[in-house]
């Protein structure tokens, strides 16, 4: 009787152990990706119209590159955009990122300092964001068709990207650099951010 009850046990943990099912294996976590300009203020321009001003206009947008991001010409890792309200008579800097990093940036949009806004800082004033149309992705391609001889004469140089209205063009521009920033940088293009035209080099 033991033996066959020991029998019956030792069949019972087979049928269990056969119709278990193993666990389900995590998929690898997928790296992160740079995003565009364009996508990454419409991020920020949410919280800042909803959680500081109904007003808020964009006064610039700068690229950030990230070591943990791979590059992408035309987009990054990171942004950083300044709004402004005349309501408030303020101005407002946001992030956006797609991983946590260095230099207190969040992954995800993240609320900055405020700071005094008069209606323009240096040469530069806000627009609404219904100006932006193009992505900077398709910018940087536009301005690249362009400056065919100076990229194949400098191969692999970091491309920075700024938004901004000033006095020079009707319309905000995107402004495709090649180099760290404008400062550093001794080649860059202009790019109409509302028609995607191509509008002027400077070297």
């Amino acid at each position: 009787m033991k033996k066959l009850s020991l029998i019956m046990a030792c069949s019972l943990s087979l049928i269990l152990v056969g119709c278990s099912e193993p666990a389900p294996q995590k998929e690898p976590e997928k790296a992160a990706e740079a995003i565009g300009g364009q996508s990454a203020l419409y991020k920020m321009y949410q919280m800042a119209r909803s959680g500081w001003s109904a007003d808020a206009q964009v006064l610039t947008l700068n690229s950030i590159h990230l070591p943990e991001v791979p590059p992408i010409p035309g987009k990054a890792g990171a942004w950083q955009a300044i709004f402004t309200s005349d309501r408030l008579g303020r101005s407002r800097t946001y992030t956006y990122s797609v991983v946590e990093s260095q230099g207190n940036l969040h992954k995800g949009a993240f609320a900055g300092q405020e700071g005094a806004w008069t209606g323009k800082q240096g040469v530069n004033t806000s627009f609404l964001i219904a100006a932006v149309q193009i992505e900077s992705d398709a910018a940087y391609k536009t301005a690249l068709e362009n400056s065919a001889d100076y990229d194949k004469k400098n191969p692999g140089m970091t491309i920075s990207v700024m938004l901004e209205k000033t006095p020079k063009f009707a319309s905000p521009t995107w402004r495709i650099v090649w180099g760290e920033s404008v400062g550093t940088s001794a080649y860059s293009v202009y790019v109409d951010a509302t028609t995607g035209d191509f509008l002027e080099k400077m070297h």
